[in-house]
C-alpha cells in the first residue's frame, strides 16, 4: 500500500530530490498544491529547526496528513554564520540563485581559502497531525568552503560556489559533482537517510 507524505514545498525539484534521498518505495511525496492547500506560512523563526516546525505544522494542520518539511541554509564563518536562515533571500526578497552567489562572492572577495570556511545545514521535520505527538527532527551538516568563482552547472542554490571539505582549495564544487556524489555527502542526504530510518521504524 502506497502512503502519501505531504512535503512542505511547492518546488518539484525538492520533491524529486527528497523522494530519491528517502528511498522509501511505499511512500510518495506530494506537494501542497496536490492536496489543495493554498497560502504559505510566515517563516520567522531564528533557526532552521524553528522554521521547519512552522512549515510542518502549517501544512500538516491544513492537510490532516503526515507531513515532511525541510529547512536548510548556508553558514559562512566570515559572515558570523550568515546568511543562515536568510540563505534564500540573502540578496533580497526576490533574489535568484545567481543574485545570491554574486553577493556572497563579492562579500568574501580577497579572502584566502583558510578564511572561507562554510557549511550547509539541513533540518527535516516530520509530523503526523493524527498522532497527537510533537514533530520529529533529523539533521545533516555538510562542511566546506566558498570558492573564489563559480564552477559547474549542477545542483542549485550555492552549489556552484561550494567546495566540499574533502576537496583541496580550488577543487571541484558541488556544482561539478554528479547527483550520486552530492547525495552521499550532502546535508540533505544525511538528514533524509536519518529520517527514512525513523519512518521505517515507526511504520506510520
Amino acid at each position: 500500500m502506497t502512503r502519501r507524505l505531504v512535503l512542505a514545498s511547492r518546488s518539484r525539484h525538492k520533491v524529486g530530490e527528497l523522494q530519491e534521498l528517502l528511498g522509501l518505495d511505499d511512500v510518495v511525496l506530494v506537494t501542497p498544491d496536490e492536496v489543495g492547500i493554498e497560502g504559505e506560512p510566515v517563516e520567522d523563526a531564528d533557526s532552521f529547526e524553528g522554521n521547519a516546525e512552522i512549515k510542518v505544522r502549517y501544512y500538516g494542520e491544513r492537510s490532516g496528513l503526515p507531513t515532511l518539511a525541510d529547512d536548510s541554509g548556508l553558514e559562512v564563518d566570515a559572515l558570523d554564520g550568515g546568511p543562515g536562515v536568510y540563505t534564500k533571500r540573502y540578496a533580497g526578497p526576490e533574489a535568484t540563485d545567481e543574485d545570491n552567489n554574486t553577493k556572497l562572492l563579492r562579500e568574501l572577495d580577497g579572502l584566502p581559502a583558510a578564511q572561507r570556511g562554510a557549511r550547509y545545514q539541513c533540518v527535516l521535520a516530520f509530523w503526523d497531525p493524527r498522532s497527537g505527538h510533537a514533530p520529529v527532527f533529523r539533521e545533516g551538516r555538510f562542511e566546506g568552503r566558498i570558492a573564489t568563482e563559480r564552477r559547474g552547472t549542477g545542483g542549485f542554490g550555492y552549489d556552484p560556489i561550494f567546495e566540499p571539505a574533502g576537496e583541496a582549495p580550488g577543487g571541484r564544487t558541488v556544482g561539478q559533482m554528479s547527483s550520486d556524489e552530492k547525495h552521499a555527502l550532502s546535508h540533505r542526504g544525511q538528514a533524509a537517510r536519518a529520517m527514512a530510518e525513523y519512518l521505517e521504524g515507526e511504520g506510520w
